[in-house]
C-alpha cells in the first residue's frame, strides 16, 4: 500500500471512533446534535469510497457498522418508528457506499481504457510516421546499391548518395533517440557564444544551399554560462535550421544574443512565410510537422534541452510575417 494510502486509512480510523464517541456521548443530552453527528458517518464513507473505489467503500461500511450496531444493540429502545428510523439509516448509508464506489470504479476503469487507446493511438502515429521517413532513403539505399551489384552507373555517385541518405536515417533514429530518452546533461562554464557560432557554422552549408543568408549578432564580451555544450548547440541548430528551411532564396536569418541582468536571450529570426494559428499551437507536439521531410522532433528535443538548462523558449509567428523564436538561458555571475 502506497505512504498516502496509509494516511487516508488513519483518517478514515479516526473519524470513525471520533464519530461514534460524539454521536453516543449525546443520546441523552442533545437530540439535534445526536442525530447531527450520525449523519457524519457519511464523511468517511465517501473518503473510502473516492479513495479506494467500492472495495474501499465496502470495507469503511462494515467498519461504520462495526462501530454503530453495537451502540445500536445497547440502547434499543422496542419503539418501532424510532429504531426504524436508525435501521433506515445502516441500510442508505450502505446504499450511499456502494453506489459512490460503483461509480468511482467505473470512471477511473474508462479512465484507464481511454488512456490506454491514447497510448496505443500515440504509438501507431509514432511508428507509421517513423516508418514512413525510413522508407524513402532505404529505397534509395536499396535501389543504388542493386545498380552497383548490377554494373550499372557510376560506382562512386551511387555510394555518395548511398552515404546522403544512410545520414537521413541515422538523423532520424538519432531524433527520435533524444526524444525518448531523458536528458542527461553534463554542464561545464563556459561562453555562450563560442555555441552559438558552432551552432551558426554547422548550419551555414545549408543555409548556402538554399541561398540564404545567415547572419549573428553577438556581444564581444564573453557571456559566461554553464550549460552542457554540445546539446546546447543541437537545440540551438535544430531552431536555426527550422529558420532556414522556413525561409525563401535570398531571405535572411538572423541570430542574435543579448545579455539581461541575470538572462542571456537568443533571439532566432526568419523572414520566411510564418505560421498559422494551428501550427503555432502546435509546433512543440512530438512529431507534429507540415514539412516534406524530417521527423516533427526538432522543436520538441530544442525545448526539451532548454528547458533541461532551467530555460525558456518562445515562438511568436503569423502568415507572412516570419518568425522569431526567443530563449532565456539563466547567466552564470
Amino acid at each position: 500500500m502506497r505512504e498516502g494510502r496509509k494516511w487516508y486509512v488513519l483518517v478514515i480510523f479516526l473519524l470513525g471512533v471520533c464519530i461514534t464517541y460524539l454521536h453516543s456521548s449525546t443520546v441523552e443530552t442533545s437530540h439535534s446534535l445526536h442525530d447531527i453527528y450520525r449523519q457524519l458517518y457519511y464523511i468517511p464513507l465517501l473518503i473510502g469510497a473516492l479513495v479506494f473505489g467500492l472495495r474501499g467503500s465496502a470495507l469503511t461500511y462494515l467498519f461504520i457498522c462495526a462501530l454503530y450496531v453495537p451502540y445500536l444493540a445497547l440502547t434499543w429502545t422496542g419503539t418501532v418508528y424510532f429504531e426504524v428510523k436508525r435501521l433506515l439509516f445502516v441500510l442508505f448509508a450502505g446504499i450511499v457506499a456502494f453506489l459512490v464506489g460503483f461509480f468511482i470504479d467505473r470512471d477511473r476503469k474508462q479512465k484507464m481504457e481511454l488512456e490506454k487507446e491514447r497510448y496505443l493511438a500515440g504509438l501507431g502515429q509514432v511508428s507509421t510516421t517513423i516508418v514512413h521517413d525510413l522508407k524513402n532513403p532505404l529505397i534509395t539505399v536499396l535501389g543504388y546499391a542493386r545498380r552497383i551489384r548490377e554494373g550499372k552507373g557510376e560506382p562512386a555517385e551511387a555510394a555518395g548518395i548511398i552515404m546522403d541518405s544512410a545520414e537521413v536515417m541515422q538523423n532520424i533514429v538519432t531524433d527520435v533517440l533524444d526524444f525518448a530518452r531523458p536528458i542527461s546533461l553534463e554542464k561545464e562554464d563556459g561562453e555562450a557564444g563560442t555555441v552559438i557560432r558552432k551552432a551558426c557554422d554547422f548550419c551555414s552549408e545549408k543555409a548556402v544551399e538554399r541561398g540564404v543568408t545567415l547572419a549573428f549578432e553577438i556581444p564581444e564580451t564573453p557571456l559566461k554560462i554553464s550549460l552542457d555544450a554540445p546539446r546546447m548547440q543541437r537545440a540551438l541548430a535544430n531552431l536555426i535550421a527550422n529558420a532556414i528551411d522556413a525561409s525563401d532564396p535570398g531571405g535572411k536569418v538572423t541570430v542574435s544574443a543579448v545579455e539581461g541582468k541575470d538572462r542571456l536571450v537568443i533571439v532566432v529570426t526568419d523572414r520566411g512565410a510564418g505560421m498559422d494559428k494551428d501550427t503555432l499551437n502546435n509546433i512543440f507536439i512530438p512529431f507534429f510537422t507540415k514539412k516534406q521531410s524530417g521527423t516533427g522532433l526538432g522543436m520538441s528535443i530544442a525545448k526539451k534541452i532548454i528547458e533541461a538548462h532551467d530555460g525558456t523558449i518562445q515562438v511568436r509567428s503569423g502568415p507572412g510575417q516570419g518568425t522569431q523564436v526567443t530563449i532565456g538561458l539563466p547567466l552564470k555571475r
